[in-house]
């Protein structure tokens, strides 16, 4: 017995805690969920990680996203490259892949191939429903969860088996809060996520897994579970007879977005390159201030805004929740780039 994962294989098994080694998950976005539920995966000896994240640690993730600390909000790291950085100090013998990437209908599915399970840890709706269409067309398990304030709400997503997160659109709470709007406090964040590692767990195993929706809030001790089999639905877009995975189509494919209570717009180009970040920078002196680069992004102020740009393209305008105001910030700031 390996004494690493001795207390873990008492409870599961040999054999499950070999399954478990061999195993790859997917952990899509690596804030409060994401870093919770990857330390956990991480220390069960989960063999590949794969974490895809979009945004930066700042200050006001301290809080809850447990591996991130003062010296990555101050440098601005990628979540996902600060997620690997502490991970990999955790457990040396696993592989942990991190991607600083946007998801979208059009890049999931070579993302998440090859991979036996998906934890969903991101921070909007539209996004699950992307990762659940590509979930289900490549037959991947997809463990959905979600908190804010005191809540959190969890579901397995087993494709062939159970009704797909597009089957239940009617039956779940979304009525656009988010933390950075109501808040969130960390206990919620634990539970959800050891109920979805304990989902990924028993899926690496080969233990079966229930259709239960689970609900519950921690504050005002509240919790409730439903099977949801009855809730499939046969003519759904994703998972019924006849399938288009809606959420993959291009035309689908949201632009540019409002990032939610943070005053800030993401622009994501049409189409994807990489830009030398120190060329850049040299482009823009004399025209922004407050420069911090590292290698996957360039912070500055430009003009009445703080402009965050990643080798890919894809920049964070924050000073406006204004669409067309964000794309035409983007687009001047882009004429300062010199190849």
């Amino acid at each position: 017995m390996n004494s690493r994962y001795s207390r873990q294989e008492l409870f599961i098994g040999k054999e499950s805690q070999k399954r478990v080694q061999d195993g790859s998950a997917f952990i899509m976005g690596a804030g409060a969920l994401g870093s919770s539920s990857a330390e956990m995966l991480a220390r069960a000896g989960v063999g590949e990680l794969t974490i895809v994240d979009r945004d930066y640690v700042e200050w006001s993730n301290l809080q809850r996203q447990q591996l991130y600390s003062e010296e990555d909000a101050r440098n601005k790291l990628p979540k996902a490259v600060a997620a690997k950085n502490r991970l990999q100090q955790i457990n040396s013998e696993i592989t942990i892949h991190s991607l600083v990437s946007d998801v979208h209908g059009l890049n999931i599915e070579q993302m998440i191939k090859g991979h036996d399970v998906i934890v969903d840890a991101t921070d909007n709706f539209e996004t699950r429903l992307i990762v659940n269409d590509a979930a289900v067309k490549l037959g991947i398990p997809f463990i959905m969860g979600a908190c804010v304030a005191s809540y959190g709400t969890m579901f397995p997503v087993i494709p062939e088996q159970t009704p797909c997160l597009h089957c239940l659109l009617n039956h779940l709470p979304i009525d656009g809060m988010t933390c950075e709007t109501v808040g969130v406090i960390s206990p919620i964040v634990q539970m959800v996520a050891a109920t979805q590692v304990t989902q990924v767990l028993k899926i690496l195993s080969g233990e079966p897994v229930k259709p239960l929706l689970k609900s519950l809030d921690i504050w005002k001790d509240e919790k409730a579970e439903i099977n949801v089999m009855r809730l499939k639905n046969e003519d759904c877009p994703t998972c019924g007879k006849e399938r288009t995975y809606p959420y993959l189509q291009f035309e689908n494919q949201t632009k540019s977005d409002v990032l939610c209570g943070r005053d800030a717009v993401q622009i994501r180009p049409a189409t994807t390159r990489t830009f030398e970040l120190s060329i850049f920078l040299e482009g823009l002196k004399g025209t922004a201030t407050k420069p911090v680069i590292n290698p996957f992004l360039l912070s500055c102020e430009f003009e009445d805004y703080r402009m965050v740009f990643f080798k890919d393209g894809r920049a964070i305008v924050h000073g406006t929740n204004d669409t067309k105001v964000a794309r035409s910030t983007y687009n001047r700031f882009l004429q300062f780039y010199a190849e």
